[in-house]
């Protein structure tokens, strides 16, 4: 179970690492990743079974192909956005740190594309990512949101896992995925400014530095 839960995490964050490096090897990617429950040579029969393989161009890999266990309709499709607090979107990317990858998770309201959550984390797990981000999303809007609100992703393992729906349930939010990458643009294009406009810059040496200017 766990083994399987993990694999839904990573499979969406390798696919975003091999666009940033696509002559990464699946060896390195591995150290750089540290997964829980992969060893290396599971890790990179993985990838290849995923078509992560250096030689695969990913133009049109879906990065939702191997998830098959819970879809949502992608709502933001075709919405007009009129109002704050009617859409919000999410997305986890990567940062690379001593050799190694940590993670940022970020949500924001699609009609003002402002943050109003986040989290920074060592691991991929739903406790450590998006959780904590809808946590903090739902206290800065005072935990009052309407009702159907559509909160969009693109249907990493992190965003269909039964603890984070309760959470989407009890405030009646009416959860939406994407089927590919860039049917997500809004969340992924705050996280580009974020990691490359801004953390890039800062002199970040240590986890809890990446923590407390993220």
């Amino acid at each position: 179970m766990a083994y399987e839960e993990e694999k839904n995490y990573l499979i969406p964050m390798i696919y975003n690492i091999r666009k940033d490096h696509p002559t990464l090897s699946l060896r390195a990617m591995y150290y750089k990743i540290k997964p829980t429950h992969f060893g290396r040579d599971a890790f990179e029969l993985l990838c290849k079974q995923e078509g992560f393989s250096l030689a695969r161009k990913l133009n049109s890999i879906r990065t939702t192909n191997s998830f098959g266990v819970l879809r949502f309709e992608n709502l933001l499709e075709n919405i007009q956005l009129k109002q704050i607090n009617q859409a919000w979107s999410s997305d986890i990317t990567y940062y690379e740190l001593n050799n190694t990858f940590y993670y940022i998770t970020f949500i924001i309201d699609c009609y003002f594309r402002l943050i109003v959550g986040h989290a920074v984390s060592q691991r991929l797990t739903t406790e450590q990512t998006t959780l904590p981000a809808l946590k903090m999303a739902l206290k800065r809007r005072k935990h009052y949101i309407p009702e159907d609100m559509i909160f969009h992703s693109d249907g990493g393992g992190q965003y269909y896992d039964k603890a984070f729906l309760k959470l989407t349930e009890a405030y009646k939010m009416s959860n939406s995925m994407c089927a590919y990458a860039y049917e997500n643009g809004k969340a992924e294009r705050i996280n580009g400014v974020i990691k490359n406009n801004y953390l890039v810059h800062r002199n970040i040496k240590s986890f809890s530095a990446f923590r407390e200017r993220s």
